[in-house]
């Protein structure tokens, strides 16, 4: 998954910073549903703009919960559960902004709900194939598990969506194009995934 590594000078003291707050790393975690509420509203109000600017500060916000557990040593396995639940929760708002943004009509012949359904199929099973894959025991070792289909996965995802409302500012059909193209990166992620966990 793409994370910042959030290695520099200037980003340890940004962080510090942060840190002196005295936010937990859990209510920054739960802070960067905020500005994805607000972006869900912004592409409501068909601002594609600020709801681009909104998403990618939750994005920033959801970077900065686990460089402040680590600066403060309050790393925890429950943080990690949460930050993962809430990042499907924002992710989930950021498509269902784009689907109402962009309205009813075809692309390539195929409904722009069709596109969607897939999309969010897709970003589901990624995880769901992997955590399965653990479960029933098909993949146990934590190594190989991180070697299952890394095609795309949510930051993957998130940068391609991004890109493509920043192209759409200049030119509106390349939102709809970047849709279509992480809905299908998104599914042959899990086809990749199923056959790595069957071959094992």
């Amino acid at each position: 998954m793409l994370k910042a590594n959030l290695q520099s000078e200037q980003t340890d003291r940004l962080v510090g910073g942060l840190a002196a707050l005295g936010l937990s790393p859990n209510a920054w975690t739960l802070l960067s549903l905020l500005p994805a509420l607000a972006g869900l509203l912004a592409l409501l109000q068909h601002s594609l703009a600020a709801g681009l600017m909104l998403f990618i500060l939750s994005g920033f916000i959801d970077m900065v919960d686990g460089a402040v557990a680590s600066a403060t040593g309050t790393a925890s396995t429950r943080g990690a559960f949460i930050d993962g639940v809430v990042d499907r929760y924002v992710e989930l708002l950021l498509y269902l902004g784009l689907l109402f943004y962009l309205g009813t009509g075809d692309y390539l012949g195929v409904p722009r709900n069709a596109w969607f359904m897939l999309l969010v199929f897709g970003a589901l099973m990624t995880s769901f194939t992997r955590a399965y894959a653990d479960h029933r025991g098909l993949v146990k070792d934590p190594s190989e598990l991180k070697k299952m289909g890394v095609l795309l996965e949510r930051g993957e995802r998130l940068i391609l969506l991004y890109a493509g409302m920043l192209a759409a500012l200049a030119q509106p059909e390349w939102l709809m194009a970047a849709v279509a193209i992480t809905a299908v990166l998104a599914n042959l992620t899990v086809m990749q995934r199923i056959a790595f966990a069957l071959r094992k």
